[in-house]
């Protein structure tokens, strides 16, 4: 018979337990739904290269924590990023303002060789509102390639390797080009380029995908190579957003050194949807960049929700990197996710299942943890 002191201490283990392993996963329960949104997917999962990581957020008093759950997250396996590289872009945009005296985000510049005078405001405000690819180029240009990576790893947001610039001729162009920046209404300055480094392959698991891909009108019976492209892993993209939304939970060594004014301004443009900015809201629908919990409908998403977030997509892949907000209800969770859907396995023939499988995943993955978060709260 067991001593009354050794039943104390396991009744202790049974009701205290090993922290994590003791509460329920969430992220378990969403992906066991019965929903076909998730079933269709999570019954082929090896289709789909599917990668989620989801945060919970416990507040107590003013204390912050934050408990991770991860699905097949896995630094070595690769996929696209396509947009989503715009919010380190943006971030590092901002912080190398701050370090230039006569820069800020109201300086109004235009690229050389091109005619559309913009400010660094207002790319930061287009790359989240409609993704932007101009405005993410003209941020590269300001950066350079080895300046944006770098830091990011200063502020140990990694692995990350931007080496590309967004559907442009010569994209991998390691020579950045000048901007003309204005002083004033009348006076302008020229910066000079910056040269980086020659971008060298990947090696990384399924960094050839696929069966075939097009090249112009060319079909090549042969897996796509994206060993020279961008590369921001789910696990960066996550700290990334962390040290956004929640910046004094990093030591200073890792917060990125923005002053209040760019902070707010940052956030503002994350949540802020396209028809609050000036866009179409019939062509730009509030969904049209949140993916999680309303990707795949054009109703408007309630005042009270407020997602913080970066989205991507480009050869098949959807990716979303979120901070979700229920200000009526309490709820709050970081969420990031991807998912490959090209069912034929050939690239460039814009044959993808983005509206029939891939958004309606990733909307019903967010309202599964946003409806069991309301439950946990």
């Amino acid at each position: 018979m067991q001593s009354q002191p050794i039943r104390y201490l396991l009744c202790c283990l049974v009701l205290f337990g090993c922290g994590k392993s003791m509460e329920k996963n969430l992220l378990d329960q969403a992906l066991a739904s019965s929903h076909e949104n998730i079933r269709r997917v999570m019954d082929s999962v090896a289709d789909y290269e599917v990668q989620i990581r989801y945060t919970q957020i416990h507040r107590q008093h003013d204390s912050v924590a934050f408990t991770t759950y991860d699905f097949q997250v896995n630094d070595s396996t690769y996929f696209y990023p396509a947009s989503t590289v715009k919010f380190p872009a943006a971030v590092a945009a901002l912080e190398k303002l701050n370090e230039v005296d006569s820069l800020t985000i109201h300086t109004e510049f235009f690229i050389a060789g091109d005619s559309v005078k913009t400010s660094f405001g207002r790319a930061i405000q287009e790359i989240f509102a409609v993704s932007d690819n101009a405005a993410n180029n003209r941020l590269v240009e300001f950066l350079g390639q080895d300046d944006l990576n770098r830091r990011m790893k200063n502020r140990r947001v990694a692995p990350i390797r931007v080496s590309h610039r967004l559907s442009t001729d010569n994209a991998d162009n390691p020579t950045t080009k000048p901007l003309v920046i204005y002083v004033n209404d009348s006076t302008t300055t020229t910066s000079k380029a910056i040269i980086n480094q020659e971008t060298t392959p990947l090696s990384l698991q399924k960094v050839r995908k696929g069966i075939g891909f097009y090249a112009g009108d060319s079909l090549y019976e042969e897996p796509f190579d994206f060993s020279l492209k961008n590369y921001f892993p789910i696990s960066a993209q996550h700290e990334l957003l962390k040290r956004v939304i929640f910046p004094g939970k990093f030591p200073e060594s890792e917060q990125f050194n923005l002053s209040e004014h760019q902070k707010d301004f940052l956030l503002d443009a994350m949540h802020t949807l396209p028809r609050n900015t000036g866009y179409d809201g019939q062509e730009y629908y509030d969904g049209y960049g949140k993916f999680f919990m309303y990707g795949d409908t054009k109703n408007n998403i309630p005042e009270h929700i407020k997602i913080y977030n970066k989205v991507g997509y480009a050869y098949g892949t959807l990716t979303d990197c979120a901070y979700i907000k229920d200000e009526k209800y309490g709820v709050e969770f970081m969420l990031t996710a991807t998912i490959l859907v090209n069912k034929d396995g050939v690239f460039n023939d814009d044959k993808y299942e983005y509206d029939d499988i891939g958004i309606p995943f990733l909307a019903q993955l967010g309202r599964e943890l946003y409806q069991l978060e309301l439950g946990r709260k």
